[in-house]
């Protein structure tokens, strides 16, 4: 906030960038220049057909944020996401000047209550209601005028906060049973999917989460590749049971940057004890990784 005199305020050049703007000689103070929460509930209701969400900030409120502070390859975070305003000025300001602007949305999924309009349309939560806006606004601009030169991506994914995929430990080596080792035999816990295993390598590993993902089938093996298909991807997953030396020579044949295994996934031990060998014949510059 920066406080001026009057005298200063009249002066003809003023080098300060500010919204707050003297709406006329005779109205005696300075307000504020910003839509008003009812213009953004208008615009809910536009996408929705009716008022589901209380108090939403205005798009062209947020657009003006990140117009003044974020350039056009710029990250925009926003920690409390509510109903997505935040993903929607975005894709707004991409498309105004063909901008590359990323957003990353942090909701909670806090449960509406069920007497709203919002839950009767099938939302359960806040975070399920920001991500069928997002949906729908990326649609409605898409179908509006943009820029020449934007790429016109309005897509975005989806992730939730989870434990470990990977089994606790409770006991020393010296007080398991036999049957406790058993127990061990498969260190993934029951109920996850390969992608949940595929974004916990690429979060232990640093890769970029927004880099796209392929799934191919290849010697009837499911395969996930990231950051395209070609040599060189940033990454290479395989989550499959029964893998043998002769699915893995295949799978060096890509080069990828990295690869991982599941640890109960290889056919044999000795498949095992071989896939480094393989990798470091065929694609030495790959590191690989088994969890």
């Amino acid at each position: 906030m920066l406080k001026r005199f009057a005298s200063e305020a009249m002066k003809p050049t003023i080098p300060v960038s500010s919204w707050i703007e003297r709406p006329g000689s005779s109205a005696g103070q300075s307000t504020i220049v910003s839509p008003m929460n009812s213009f953004a509930t208008r615009e809910m209701k536009n996408l929705f057909g009716e008022k589901l969400f209380s108090f939403p900030k205005p798009v062209e409120l947020i657009q003006a944020i990140i117009e003044q502070g974020a350039p056009e390859d710029a990250l925009v975070m926003d920690f409390f996401a509510g109903s997505a305003t935040t993903a929607h000025a975005v894709f707004t300001c991409n498309a105004k000047d063909g901008g590359n602007r990323r957003f990353i949305l942090v909701q909670l999924p806090e449960e509406i209550e069920k007497t709203s309009a919002a839950y009767s349309q099938g939302f359960k939560t806040i975070a399920d209601l920001a991500k069928e806006r997002i949906r729908i606004a990326g649609k409605k601009i898409l179908g509006g005028e943009c820029h020449i030169g934007w790429k016109k991506d309005v897509g975005f994914r989806v992730l939730k906060v989870s434990t470990t995929n990977m089994k606790d430990t409770y006991y020393r080596p010296d007080s398991l049973s036999q049957q406790g080792l058993l127990d061990s035999a498969e260190n993934v816990k029951e109920g996850r999917t390969p992608e949940d295993l595929l974004f916990q390598v690429l979060v232990d590993w640093g890769v970029d989460l927004s880099l796209p993902i392929s799934r191919q089938e290849v010697a009837g093996k499911t395969i996930f590749f990231v950051d395209g298909d070609e040599k060189h991807m940033a990454l290479a997953a395989c989550f499959d049971l029964d893998i043998d030396e002769a699915f893995v020579k295949q799978l060096a044949e890509y080069e990828p940057l990295r690869v991982v295994f599941r640890d109960a996934g290889f056919a044999s031990d000795s498949v095992k004890i071989n896939v480094e060998q393989i990798f470091a014949q065929k694609s030495p510059n790959t590191e690989v990784k088994v969890i």
